[in-house]
């Protein structure tokens, strides 16, 4: 048996405090322990780095950014923090190869590009905004909700408020430069995107649709071709829904979304060398508002905070089928939004 260390992000509207830890068992998949390791507002995300550093959401008064924190101390220590006028990310990404960090910024239709510093802390060196709406009322501006690395490390920008990803070239600096933009179908509203383990295929959620593509991605020059597009949900579903978070099992065999609304996960089987996907369940997350979501390091569980709810949820994954069974779900995290593994 092995014990893992998960770190949980949160919302800081109703109970929650900020950021908190809890052990995971390897061989039940029982979450126990959870504890407040780090006082913030609102720190709805955060990614870790190999050197034990975790970069955080943070808001501050009128300012929002990222907090960058030591997670080899409890409490963790803050390193330093780079806030500035307005709303917080939505996303942290990090590039080890570079030593980088990105941060999407939704409401600002920015993203940030720092160097990360001997310290751990980070210096702003880019700043790249989007412009450019879509018909949806949710898409009155650019909604930057996605930037990280492709398997060729260039930097993948998604804008849910204009249907657009962007590709970028980055410097080692860290400095970014476009080289592609690829248009979705109006109203898709793409949140996320994830590439099969080759990197020649990308999948798209589409969080105001509740879809699904496929892409081809090309790594010549960074660009993307629609090959298929299948639903997160039901057909009979017409209630409000919104896809958040997807993963690919490593060997690219299963994706998985999770539903706001619907409050499930799909479960969807990849054939067809990565080019093609099937739904082939959605199971009931036991809550409500299913975020973000994550393997274990061995892949046999998968882990979903419901964020309305205030509960985790466990699921057993079968490696064969993909399908999803019931573990825990009455484990408590408040206003639950993002997880990680630490170990």
């Amino acid at each position: 048996m092995t014990v893992h260390h998960v770190l949980f992000g949160t919302y800081t509207k109703k109970t929650s405090k900020g950021i908190y830890e809890a052990e995971f068992d390897d061989q039940s998949g029982q979450l126990s322990n959870a504890k407040l390791v780090f006082s913030a507002t609102n720190p709805t995300y955060l990614a870790l780095s190999k050197e034990n550093k975790v970069y955080a959401v943070d808001k501050r008064g009128d300012q929002g950014g990222v907090a960058a924190l030591d997670n080899s101390k409890r409490p963790m220590a803050e390193i330093g923090a780079n806030m500035s006028d307005g709303s917080t990310p939505a996303y942290i990404g990090v590039d080890e190869e570079r030593q980088l960090v990105f941060a999407g910024y939704y409401h600002r239709g920015t993203v940030e590009s720092y160097k990360i510093q001997a310290d751990g802390s980070l210096k702003l060196v880019d700043t790249w905004q989007n412009e450019g709406s879509g018909p949806r009322p949710e898409q009155q501006s650019s909604h930057v909700h996605f930037a990280n690395l492709t398997p060729d490390n260039r930097l993948v920008v998604v804008d849910l408020g204009t249907d657009e990803i962007v590709t970028f070239d980055v410097a080692e600096d860290g400095k970014l430069t476009e080289v592609a933009r690829y248009s979705a179908t109006t109203g898709f509203g793409p949140r996320h995107i994830r590439f099969s383990k080759d990197g020649h295929y990308a999948y798209l959620l589409g969080e105001l649709s509740s879809l699904l593509s496929v892409l081809k991605y090309n790594r010549e020059d960074g660009t993307f071709d629609h090959l298929m597009t299948a639903s997160t949900i039901p057909s009979d579903w017409d209630a409000h829904n919104g896809a958040a978070a997807i993963r690919v099992s490593s060997d690219n065999r299963f994706i998985y979304t999770s539903n706001r609304g619907h409050d499930t996960i799909a479960v969807f089987q990849v054939s067809n060398m990565g080019a093609e996907i099937e739904l082939i369940q959605n199971i009931s997350v036991e809550g409500s508002f299913p975020r973000d979501m994550t393997f274990d390091p061995e892949e046999k569980f998968l882990v979903v905070p419901n964020q309305e709810t205030d509960n985790v949820t466990v699921f057993a994954r079968d490696e064969e089928s993909g399908e999803l069974t019931l573990v825990q779900k009455d484990f408590e995290i408040p206003e639950g939004v993002r997880v990680a593994f630490e170990d």
